[in-house]
């Protein structure tokens, strides 16, 4: 037996069959349960054959009450006659009644009745600020426990808005915990209810959660559908911000699929956004992605363009470790070109950072790099000098595979030369 919870009670499929209008009604809905088509004008079709609102069995009214929030929503869009003249009308909705009340006497109501549901939104509120902190800290797991009581409050008092910016928000804590799974099941409620009460901000939102969680299940063709949605939402309500991230994102699914050139110009976009807000922090981030696909197609100088220009912004920030990655992919490419100058540049500097940082893996990664170049170069001599110098870090962190690695290059280099005495010596 088919059922459907109305946020009320569970309804079987007979409870829909009082009326037949019900049934043409239930089926439309349940046909279009995909959240992006379960919206408002799910039931536009049905217009061309207006009914009124008596004809409707309660049970079925409690269904459309839930995801229509009252009548009057439900029937404007529908087209119901009796209702069209009152658009104009809209008032503030009582959630307890769904009814219609003048908005200058609902801010002068001061009952007790209505005392309960203030101070528990206002705890809910509090409860989800909270929830939005831990999760900066990245403490993710305080994070769900905080949402998830906020998330009843929200749900006892009937704040469809509230709840779905929750919902939404333990979607991204599972998203950043790494269960994709829990993400989209979250952010999937968070969407719907997000069509429910109009809020284009939470539906950019959730499509943004859902288009990033599939990318990472590697679900390319669904992560790229939500995310050119969101984009579309996000044009639509004039958020560059949410354009600029949508752009990046489709850029880094059409990426993960394998279509660079696609992903390039998506990233152009976004690139082009990020310049003219001014945040430099996602230039960079942007820079890189758009690097790393000039880098998938080989086009090494263009790999080098946005690597050098996102140096230059990372110089600017405190973050060292960040600076050493972004040398060490320079110097990969300046190689590969050719540029042996720069690379052994880049090089250098990413070894004096990972000095400063007491980082022996990229220490010794960097060593290894310069030994080799300057190996190519016929400098054997500089190139035992940095093979030398790894050998002692590797001895230094105990990397026993890595030791005889060195030691085996320094053999090399050292009878290549003639040099056998030195070389007897490791």
């Amino acid at each position: 037996m088919i059922s459907i919870n109305s946020g009320h009670s569970l309804y079987t499929f007979t409870d829909f069959l009082y009326k037949p209008k019900d049934k043409r009604i239930y089926t439309k809905l349940l046909s279009r349960t995909a959240p992006r088509r379960f919206r408002i004008d799910a039931v536009n079709d049905l217009a061309q054959d207006p009914f009124p609102i008596h004809q409707i069995s309660r049970p079925t009214q409690l269904f459309v009450k839930r995801y229509f929030k009252s009548w009057f929503l439900a029937a404007s869009t529908l087209q119901v006659p009796r209702y069209q003249n009152k658009i104009s009308m809209v008032r503030p909705l009582d959630e307890e009644h769904g009814t219609f009340i003048p908005l200058p006497e609902r801010i002068g109501d001061r009952s007790e009745a209505n005392e309960i549901p203030n101070l528990l939104k206002q705890e809910a509120d509090r409860l989800l600020e909270k929830g939005i902190e831990q999760h900066q800290i990245r403490d993710f797991e305080a994070a769900l426990q905080t949402f998830a009581q906020a998330l009843i409050l929200y749900q006892k008092i009937r704040d469809t808005q509230g709840e779905g910016k929750t919902l939404s928000n333990i979607g991204l804590a599972y998203y950043a915990l790494g269960s994709y799974g829990d993400a989209i099941a979250n952010s999937y409620q968070a969407l719907a209810l997000s069509q429910q009460c109009l809020d284009r901000r939470m539906e950019r939102q959730a499509l943004a959660n859902l288009g990033n969680a599939y990318r990472h299940l590697e679900d390319y063709a669904r992560a790229i559908e939500y995310k050119q949605q969101g984009l579309a939402v996000s044009r639509e309500i004039g958020d560059l911000r949410g354009e600029m991230a949508a752009l990046n994102n489709l850029g880094m699914a059409y990426k993960a699929k394998g279509d660079c050139v696609t992903a390039i110009a998506y990233y152009q976009e976004s690139l082009a956004l990020a310049y003219k807000l001014n945040d430099q922090k996602v230039v960079g981030q942007v820079l890189r992605n758009l690097g790393n696909a000039h880098h998938a197609l080989s086009d090494y100088s263009k790999t080098v363009q946005c690597y050098e220009e996102l140096l230059a912004i990372a110089q600017q920030l405190p973050d060292r470790q960040i600076e050493g990655q972004i040398l060490k992919n320079l110097a990969s490419a300046c190689y590969i070109l050719g540029d042996n100058g720069k690379a052994i540049a880049y090089h250098q500097q990413r070894l004096a950072i990972a000095k400063e940082l007491n980082d022996y893996r990229n220490q010794e990664q960097a060593l290894e790099s310069l030994a080799v170049i300057y190996d190519a170069l016929g400098d054997y001599s500089k190139a035992v000098l940095y093979y030398e110098q790894r050998l002692t870090v590797v001895k230094a962190i105990q990397d026993r595979k890595l030791e005889q690695q060195t030691v085996e290059s320094l053999k090399f280099i050292c009878y290549a030369t003639g040099d056998f005495a030195r070389a007897s010596q490791y």
